[in-house]
C-alpha cells in the first residue's frame, strides 16, 4: 500500500495510450468525479465523461453539473430505471462500444451504485485497466445491492483507491495485494471543502425560515427504510416526535414520493423538493443535527462537524463513527431518541480524518501515472 501525500508536482504524462474514462451514473459520483475531471484537465490528460443516466432526474442529475462546473457528458447511455438487473444490463449493453470507440488507457469508476459495478465489468472484459475511487468499503451486509457491487468491483479492478484506513484493512484481510491498494484520502472532501463558502452564500435558509442552529436536516432514501409502508411509518412517528422539540426539514428523494400518497407526515417536519448538491451543504452545515440513511452525508457531516444519525443498522464508513460525528442507531424508536439527544446535548464531537484535506483528486492522478510508469500488467 502507497500514500502519496499532498498536493502533486507530478508534470503532465506522455503515452498513456488513450484517454481516462470516468463514469458517473448517479448523485453521489458527480461530486466525486468533478475534481478529477478538474485535475486531469489541469495536467493536460485527455479525459471523457460517460454519464449512465441511472438517475435520469433533473433533481438529481443535471443540477450537480450545472453548480460544480462538471463538463457535459461526452457520452450519454440514458439507460434510466429498472430493477437492478435491468438496470446494469443496460448499461453494460451501452458502455461497451464505447469502450472500443475509445480504447481508453483507464476507466475510472466510482462509488457503489449499478453503474460502478456495470462498467467496471465491462472494461475488464475487454483489457482495460479499472480503478476503483472509493475502494475497500465494507458493510458486510448482503442485503444492501451497494455492498454487491462495491466488493464485485474491487475484484475486478487494477487499481484501488481508497478513503481511509479501515478500507486498507479491509482489503488486506480478503487477499489483495498491497502493490494494488493506494490511500488518496475522500475525494467528497475535495468538493465540499472547495464550495463550502458559495454553499453558505445560498439564501435557502432563509427561503424556509430556518434558523441556524434551530433545525434538523432528514434525508431517507434507502429501500429497507422507505419501501415498507410500515418501517416508513414508524420512522416518520419518532421522527415526529422529534420535531416537536426541533423542527425537522426533509427533501424528499423522488422514490419515496408514491409511498407517502398512504402515510401521514407529521406536521412539525416539512418536506421539500430535492436539493442540489450546494443546498444539501447549507442545509448540512447549519443544521444542529442530520438524521439519514445516506452514506455521503455521513461522510459530509464529519467534515462539516456536524452530529450525524444514521438510520441504518451498517455502514461502510465506521471512520465516521470511530473519527467524525456518526452514530450509528437503526430504526429503533428509543435508539433514535437517544442518539438524537445525545447530539442536541453537545455529547458528540468528531475530528476530520487524515487525508480529507481537499488534495485528494491529486493523489488519484499521481495513482494512475505511477500505477502505468511500472507498467503493471492487467490482472
Amino acid at each position: 500500500m502507497s500514500t502519496p501525500s499532498g498536493p502533486s508536482t507530478t508534470p503532465s504524462p506522455a503515452g498513456l495510450g488513450g484517454p481516462v474514462l470516468l463514469v458517473a451514473g448517479a448523485r453521489p459520483n458527480f461530486m466525486k468525479i468533478g475534481p478529477l475531471q478538474a485535475e486531469l484537465d489541469r495536467r493536460s490528460i485527455p479525459n471523457l465523461l460517460v454519464h449512465t443516466g441511472q438517475h435520469y432526474d433533473p433533481a438529481m442529475s443535471d443540477v450537480f453539473f450545472d453548480e460544480l462546473g462538471i463538463r457535459p457528458p461526452d457520452h450519454h447511455l440514458e439507460v434510466g430505471s429498472g430493477s437492478h438487473a435491468v438496470q446494469t444490463a443496460r448499461i453494460m449493453e451501452a458502455f461497451e462500444p464505447v469502450v472500443l470507440a475509445e480504447a481508453p488507457s483507464w476507466v475510472v469508476v466510482p462509488g457503489d451504485v449499478n453503474s460502478t459495478l456495470a462498467c467496471s465489468l465491462v472494461a475488464a472484459k475487454l483489457g482495460v485497466r479499472v480503478a476503483h475511487l472509493e475502494a475497500g468499503l465494507r458493510s458486510r451486509d448482503w442485503t444492501m445491492p451497494e455492498e454487491v457491487n462495491r466488493v464485485v468491483t474491487d475484484r475486478v479492478s487494477d487499481l484501488l483507491l481508497v478513503p481511509s484506513f479501515d478500507a486498507i484493512d479491509n482489503l488486506a484481510a480478503e487477499g489483495y495485494p498491497a502493490s494494488a491498494v493506494v490511500l488518496v484520502g475522500n475525494i467528497m472532501a475535495d468538493t465540499l471543502l472547495a464550495n463550502l463558502e458559495r454553499a453558505r452564500s445560498r439564501p435557502i435558509l432563509v427561503e424556509h425560515a430556518l434558523t441556524p442552529g434551530a433545525y434538523g436536516l432528514v434525508t431517507l432514501h434507502r429501500p429497507s427504510n422507505v419501501d415498507d409502508p410500515a418501517t416508513l411509518a414508524s420512522l416518520l412517528d419518532v421522527l415526529g416526535e422529534i420535531a416537536e422539540r426541533l423542527p425537522l426539514i426533509w427533501p424528499v428523494h423522488p422514490r419515496v414520493h408514491s409511498a407517502l400518497a398512504e402515510i401521514t407526515v407529521p406536521s412539525g417536519i416539512r418536506r421539500i423538493e430535492p436539493v442540489g448538491y450546494l443546498d444539501s451543504i447549507a442545509l448540512q452545515a447549519d443544521a444542529r443535527v442530520v438524521l439519514t440513511d445516506s452514506g455521503g452525508v455521513q461522510e459530509e457531516t464529519t467534515v462539516l462537524g456536524v452530529p450525524c444519525v444514521t438510520l441504518r443498522t451498517t455502514t461502510e464508513r465506521p471512520i465516521t463513527i470511530s473519527h467524525g460525528t456518526n452514530q450509528l442507531v437503526g430504526t429503533d424508536p428509543h435508539d433514535i431518541r437517544l442518539a438524537v439527544h445525545r447530539a442536541l446535548s453537545g455529547e458528540i464531537a468528531g475530528t476530520r480524518p487524515d487525508l480529507w484535506d481537499g488534495h485528494t483528486a491529486e493523489r488519484c492522478v499521481d495513482a494512475l501515472l505511477a500505477h502505468v510508469a511500472r507498467d503493471v500488467p492487467h490482472h
